[in-house]
Formats: C-alpha cells, structure tokens, sequence
C-alpha cells in the first residue's frame, strides 16, 4: 500500500504490529528500522507536507494525535519519527508565512526523505567548529541525539563560526547523510528509548557550501527562530510521552483489577487519574496554543509552551510511577511492560527546556528581559 491513509486507521492498523517485540528492541538496542520501512511505504515523513506540495497534507493536531497514539504501542518509534515531524512543521509553517521553507518540503515529499535534527543538543550556543573554506565553510563536530540517524537522509544541524568582523555566530545547514565525513557514533546505549537510534553524528571536516547555510545567528543569544522551533516542536514531542503515560495507566489499571480486595486500590487509582487528566489537559492545550498553524510565533506563544511542556513531562513521571504503585507486585516485573515505560518516561525531561531552565526562561521573561542572556 502506497497511498495516503487516515492517520488514525493507520495506527489502528500498524500499531499492534510495532509492539511486537518491543522488549527484545529495548534489551538489545535495536533501532526501529522495520518500522521506518513502512512508514515510508505509508508516506507519513510527507504526511505533514501540504498537499499543493506533493505531501499528504495532514493537520499538525491529526499529526499529534497520530504519535500519542503510536507510543502506546511503540514508544521508540513515535520518538524518533515525532523528531522529523517537527522539523517538517517548522518548515511548513515557514512556508505558509512567505518565508522558505518550500524547497525542503518538496525533496521531503518527492521521496519520503528522512530528516534528522540535533537542535535540542545544540541550543543557544552549538558545539563544534565551523572554519571558512572556498566556497563554503569546513565543520567539525559531534552531535549527540540524532534521534532515527540510522535512517536519516539529511541532517539538519549547526555550528559556531568566529566571524572575524562579527564575532561569534552559529550557522544553521543542512547536510546529506552519504556527504564525505559523516559517520554515526554507534553510542546509543541509554535509560530508556533505546530503540530510537539517537546516535552521536560525527562531523569530520565536512564540506558545507554557501548556499546550504540558512540562518546565521548571535552566538548565546535567542533569536526568533527558535519561536517556530519550539512552539511546533514539543507538542509533537510531548505527544508521544502523554502517549506513554495513557498506556502506563491502562497496564497499572489492569493489574490493579487483580487486586480489588485491596482497601487502598480505589484511592490510587483516583490518583492515578489525577496525575493522567494533568498530563492530558497540558498536552491538549500545547496543541491548542499551536492551533493547527493558525497562530502568530512568538515570545507570548513559547513561554506558555514551554511552561505546559515542563508540566506534561512532570506529570508523565509521577503518572508513570503511580501506575507502578497502583499495579502493586506484579508491575515489577519486566514482563508487565511498566519498567520499560517507566525508563522512556524519563526521557521527557531532557527534551528543551528543562524545568530549570524553562523556569528562567519564563521568569526572565515576565521582567522584560531577554528569556537567555542579559545584554552585551
């Protein structure tokens, strides 16, 4: 099958095949391959694509929806797809503001190209070196989480640059896969999400032409660029962990149902829909705050985004853990699927921006100031 499907058929459909050895995939490292395989035969890469552009056109909210629901089978999968999605959205939405975006989106539609980012391990400052070359500049550098790498067919990075008249700059560009100096680190071996690929991409004097560079920045300093980033990144992101949590809360439910008998079953399990409903409600109202493309980016938009997106990744650890309380003795085990859960729900307080950080940035906000550094 080729064509377009409903997002949500879909997943009906190639959900309960993903969750076939997931446990096997966890204990091994094994990225999801097969699973990208036929999402590509499904043309979900494309799906956000709008369809003037050769893609499937899917709402950003169909798209949500599509990951949460996929994490309840395949946790991994949902990641490390969710990860390309993001960088798709960001360029369609840059494509309906007049600003470019249209040329990325088409390669992506033309052949199901899987795009790989490293931003979430870069921010503000970047690492590595970018050195002028004829025509170009000459990069080297490691970059870690490169979620879905094995399958990746263009890397969308960065690296600082010292500009000899403007100082310090990062440089965003995008970079082929099969180019001349890229490797992957082989290094993924982790808490949780271990079939996500998230490998170190090396950079080893990597060729980056002119015209590959688009977007040079202040070095430090936000710019508003990442308003777009961010704001349609981490409710596709986040998406997938509320997924996580739903399916920790359907295994801790079940296996509490063995234990009726028990006088304190009905108290966790209320609280137990407590910490679910927190996690629910923020991720809907980030989905919200998006609303589908139709929204202006901006500081008023990404503060209460990263603000939902701190309670949503709180909230799915505690609703995991309670899940495991709730489920009493047999939740311990490997078996119950919950200890798998529990490592990959830890996953979610790494994605920008930590709570702590989130907290600055929103707190420097609210006094006026610039959310990351004071003034030169």
């Amino acid at each position: 099958m080729t064509g377009y499907l409903d997002l949500q058929a879909l997943v009906q459909i190639i959900g309960p095949r993903f969750a076939e050895g997931a446990a096997e995939r966890d204990a091994g490292d094994v990225f999801v391959a097969d699973h990208f395989d036929v999402l590509t035969q499904h043309k979900v890469f494309s799906a956000l694509v709008p369809r003037e552009l050769g893609g499937g056109g899917v709402a950003f909210s169909a798209m949500c929806r599509f990951l949460r629901e996929l994490a309840h089978h395949c946790p991994s999968t949902a990641l490390a797809l969710s990860m390309h999605q993001h960088l798709v959205a960001a360029a369609a939405y840059n494509h309906r503001q007049g600003r470019p975006g249209r040329k990325l989106l088409e390669r992506v539609a033309a052949s199901e190209l899987v795009l790989i980012s490293t931003g979430a391990g870069d921010w503000m400052e970047s690492n590595g070196l970018a050195q002028r070359a004829d025509g170009g500049f000459r990069v080297n550098a490691r970059k870690p989480f490169g979620s879905g790498s094995p399958k990746g067919g263009l890397l969308m990075t960065s690296a600082p640059f010292e500009d000899p008249h403007e100082g310090w700059q990062v440089l965003h560009f995008a970079v082929p896969f099969d180019a001349p100096g890229v490797s992957l680190g082989d290094d993924w071996q982790t808490l949780g999400m271990r079939a996500t690929g998230s490998q170190t991409i090396v950079l080893e004097n990597v060729f980056v032409p002119d015209d590959a560079v688009a977007l040079r920045r202040p070095r430090g300093r936000f710019h508003p660029a990442w308003n777009v980033i961010l704001t349609v990144a981490m409710p596709l992101i986040m998406s997938v962990y509320a997924g996580v949590a739903e399916a920790a809360a359907a295994i801790g439910t079940g296996l509490a149902r063995k234990r009726m008998t028990d006088p304190t079953v009905p108290y966790l399990l209320g609280e137990l829909a407590n910490e679910l409903t927190k996690v629910q409600l923020a991720i809907d109202d980030m989905i919200r705050l998006t609303n589908d493309f139709d929204v202006t980016m901006g500081l008023e938009v990404t503060s209460p985004m990263l603000v939902r997106k701190t309670i949503v990744a709180d909230g799915v650890l505690a609703t995991v853990e309670k899940a495991l309380e709730v489920a009493g003795g047999a939740g311990f085990y490997r078996k119950a699927g919950l200890e798998r859960l529990l490592r990959d729900a830890h996953g979610a307080q790494f994605h920008p921006l930590p709570a702590k950080r989130q907290q600055r940035f929103t707190g420097r906000i609210a006094l006026g100031l610039d959310p990351i550094a004071d003034a030169a």
